[in-house]
């Protein structure tokens, strides 16, 4: 489910993501369960105000692995083409 973020035009990191979610960049946003509160609320409410679907992931880790990184990420977007 998670093998297309490293095939697919994405970026990784919240900062991003949500830089990504408010220009109309973002396709699909990934996130993960185990991110502070305020990190998911966030990302999670400008998803809705924008339309992006949510796909929710395990772990930082995981969602990291997903991305080919060797770390922790809390949250990635898929882009539009």
């Amino acid at each position: 489910m998670l093998d297309h973020i490293k095939v697919s035009k994405s970026v990784i990191g919240t900062k991003q993501t949500l830089k990504m979610v408010k220009d109309g960049k973002a396709k699909t946003v990934y996130l993960a369960h185990d991110v502070e509160q305020h990190i998911f609320v966030e990302v999670e409410n400008c998803c809705k105000e924008n339309e992006v679907p949510i796909v929710y992931v395990d772990s930082m880790i995981d969602l990291g692995k997903a991305c080919g990184i060797n770390r922790k990420t809390a949250s990635a977007a898929l882009l539009k083409d």
